[in-house]
């Protein structure tokens, strides 16, 4: 609806309509396959040539629809429009009246006869000649998205929750005497004890906490980020022993064993220089630099 030459290129993905989750009207059809037929509808409705092609990605969800040209005359756009206009309507009706099914309520009733029946003429607001409304009350996402995920927190202020919560889990417990398997002997290594996410957010201080709350998943993201040093399971959190790891995949090809091979020795190694044992494994075994003078 933007402009009468703008084409389109669009991927299906999540099954929405839209004023939420799509509902499903057919059986007889797969949910991916009715959804897909419904955003093609979509494409139909404001008058493009909707083409359909199936992308050559690792995805289930491949097939998409390319509007490249209109099936009307520029002139006809305005009457398009309308269409548009009384076709979203529509859907909104729709998705109103399944909703209040599930809950018991009396659309008409609910509603105070304010909503529009399906079919029926956009208010003036909704029209192009009114600073074009296409949707009253939808709230579009935010130009710019606020990252949540712990990764843009500073990085000192993560080397410190790191450090004071991988002390917390080595002094939970005496020292376990574990094999060193490089050498055969039985060499001591603090592998730590494991404490649930509870437990340890109990030991930071407020400070530390408040600030962890503004993201998204909190101290559980921030630790899951830091996995060279922490495996987090089930709601508890480990000491990663990286002599347990699973050694890379011989049956790989021969070019992607290479390139995982380059990636090693790109950051420092944080029991090298943290873990009161060092680090479990040798320099020539650990994925990890030894030393700056290591990086790659």
């Amino acid at each position: 609806r933007s402009s009468y030459s703008c084409c389109y290129f669009v991927l299906p993905c999540c099954f929405f309509d839209f004023h939420g989750k799509y509902s499903r009207r057919q059986s007889k059809k797969t949910q991916y396959r009715e959804y897909l037929d419904f955003v093609a509808q979509v494409g139909f409705v404001c008058g493009f040539h909707v083409e359909e092609d199936c992308l050559r990605i690792p995805s289930t969800k491949r097939v998409s629809f390319i509007g490249k040209s209109r099936t009307y005359p520029a002139a006809e756009r305005a009457l398009i429009d309308k269409q548009i206009t009384q076709f979203i309507n529509s859907r909104r009706t729709c998705a109103v009246a399944s909703r209040d099914r599930r809950v018991g309520f009396n659309h008409k009733d609910h509603c105070g006869g304010l909503c529009k029946e399906a079919g029926s003429e956009p208010p003036e607001d909704e029209t192009e000649s009114a600073g074009i409304i296409w949707m009253p009350g939808f709230q579009p996402r935010e130009k710019v998205e606020q990252i949540r995920n712990c990764a843009s927190l500073p990085r000192d202020f993560v080397d410190e929750v790191v450090l004071n919560v991988a002390n917390l889990l080595l002094n939970a417990a005496p020292q376990k005497s574990c094999s060193d398997k490089q050498g055969g002997n039985m060499n001591t290594w603090n592998q730590g004890e494991s404490l649930s996410l509870r437990e340890v957010a109990e030991h930071l201080n407020k400070e530390t906490l408040k600030k962890l709350k503004s993201e998204y998943g909190g101290l559980q993201t921030l630790l899951k980020n830091n996995h060279q040093v922490f495996e987090v399971l089930n709601g508890r959190v480990h000491i990663r022993d990286w002599r347990k790891e699973k050694p890379p995949n011989k049956t790989k090809p021969e070019v992607k064993r290479h390139l995982s091979a380059e990636a090693f020795k790109t950051r420092l190694c944080w029991f090298f220089i943290h873990h009161p044992d060092g680090c479990s494994l040798s320099s020539e075994a650990c994925p990890y630099a030894h030393g700056t003078e290591e990086l790659r």
